[in-house]
C-alpha cells in the first residue's frame, strides 16, 4: 500500500535541556527524544493519521536502535531506516540546544565529520515507495553531502516531478562549504520538485530574494505549484500561481521553537492531502507550528489534528488565556 508520506534526509536523537536560560555548561538535566527535521516532518504527518514513512541511515549503535523503535511508536513506517554496519561506520548523530525563550535557541551537532544520513546510496533507495507516495518531502541537508545528494536526485529523478514533491528549503550553514554551493545545489534540486517551504534567509539562498513576495515570484518562476516563505513575526506568505494568502502569526509563550517549521510541514501534508483551499491549510500549519513552539521537544510535541482545531476554534493559547 502506498504511503500518504515519504520523506528522506536527517534523524538523530536530540538531547535538550530541562534547564532554560543557561549555556549548556551550566545545565544539570536533559532528556532526549527523537529528531532530525525530515524525521520530525513525518511524525508530524503521522500525528494527523497519516501513514508516513522516512528514508534514513542511523549507526549500529544503541541510539541508532532508538531512532527506529521510537519512530516507528510515533507512527513511521521504519521500513526504510536502515543502519550502517561494520566497522568504522559513524555514530547516530546528537544535537545539543540552548534553551534562551522566546527567540534564543542555539543548536550543537555532533555529526563526526558525516552522519549515516548523509550516506543514503543511490542504489538502495525504495524507489517504488517513492513514486506511489502521494507527498515526496526532501530537505536542502540532504544535498549537503555524497552519496546522500546523488541519492536525493536519483529518488526525483524516479518520481517524475509528479505533485506532490516538496523540498524543504532548511538551510543550515554548518553542513556547507559556503553559500554559492548551497545556491547551486538548491538551484538544480528547484528543476525536480512541485513545492517549497523556507523562511526568508532560506529563500535567499534558493533564489537570491529575501523580501517574501519577490521570493514567492522567483520560485514559481521555476515551474513550482506552490511556494510557501515563512516570515517570522510578519507571519507566513503562501502563492501559487492563481492565488496568495498571507496568514498572520499565531500568538504562544516560547519554550523552544525548533520543532516549529516541522510542525508546519506535517500540518501542511495534512492539508494538501485533504483538499482544502490554501488559506485554511497555512492557518491549520501556522497554529500547529506554534504549538509546538511552546513545547520543549520537537518530535513527541507534534500537536493532533484535534488540538490545532480546538486551537483555531477557540482561539485560546496553550496557557488558557484568550490569544
Amino acid at each position: 500500500m502506498a504511503h500518504d508520506l515519504v520523506t528522506i534526509g536527517r534523524t538523530g536523537v536530540d538531547i535538550y535541556p530541562l534547564d532554560y536560560g543557561v549555556g549548556l555548561e551550566e545545565v544539570r538535566t536533559f532528556q532526549k527524544f527523537l529528531g532530525g527535521s525530515a524525521t520530525n516532518v513525518a511524525v508530524a504527518a503521522a500525528r494527523h493519521g497519516r501513514a508516513a514513512a522516512l528514508i534514513t541511515r542511523t549507526g549500529d549503535d544503541p541510539f541508532g536502535r532508538y531512532v527506529r523503535a521510537e519512530a516507528a511508536r510515533l507512527g513511521v513506517d521504519p521500513a526504510h531506516i536502515s543502519a550502517i554496519t561494520g566497522p568504522g561506520g559513524p555514530p547516530t548523530p546528537v544535537t545539543f540546544c540552548e534553551v534562551f525563550p522566546p527567540d534564543d535557541f542555539p543548536l550543537y551537532f555532533y555529526r563526526y565529520g558525516t552522519a549515516p544520513d548523509l550516506m543514503i546510496e543511490p542504489g538502495e533507495l525504495p524507489l517504488d515507495a517513492v513514486r506511489a507516495t502521494a507527498v515526496f518531502w526532501a530537505t536542502v541537508t540532504g544535498l549537503s553531502a555524497e552519496p546522500s545528494r546523488a541519492a536525493h536526485f536519483a529518488a526525483w529523478q524516479a518520481r517524475g516531478r509528479r505533485a506532490t514533491t516538496v523540498l524543504d528549503l532548511d538551510y543550515r550553514p554548518m553542513f556547507w562549504a559556503d553559500t554559492a554551493q548551497a545556491r547551486e545545489q538548491v538551484g538544480r534540486a528547484l528543476e525536480h520538485v512541485t513545492v517549497a517551504v523556507g523562511n526568508q534567509e532560506e529563500c535567499d539562498v534558493a533564489v537570491g530574494e529575501r523580501d517574501p513576495q519577490r521570493a514567492a515570484d522567483a520560485l514559481l518562476d521555476r515551474g513550482l505549484d506552490l511556494a510557501v516563505v515563512k516570515q517570522g513575526p510578519r507571519g507566513v506568505l503562501a502563492a501559487t500561481r492563481d492565488e496568495r494568502v498571507e496568514v498572520a502569526p499565531f500568538p504562544v509563550q516560547v519554550v523552544n521553537g525548533l520543532g516549529a517549521g516541522d510542525a508546519f510541514g506535517g500540518a501542511l501534508v495534512h492539508g494538501v492531502l485533504a483538499g482544502w483551499e490554501l488559506r485554511r491549510v497555512i492557518e491549520f500549519a501556522n497554529v500547529a507550528g506554534a504549538l509546538v513552539a511552546s513545547r520543549l521537544e520537537c518530535s513527541t510535541a507534534m500537536p493532533t489534528t484535534a488540538e490545532v482545531e480546538a486551537a483555531l476554534t477557540a482561539r485560546v493559547r496553550p496557557s488558557g488565556r484568550t490569544a
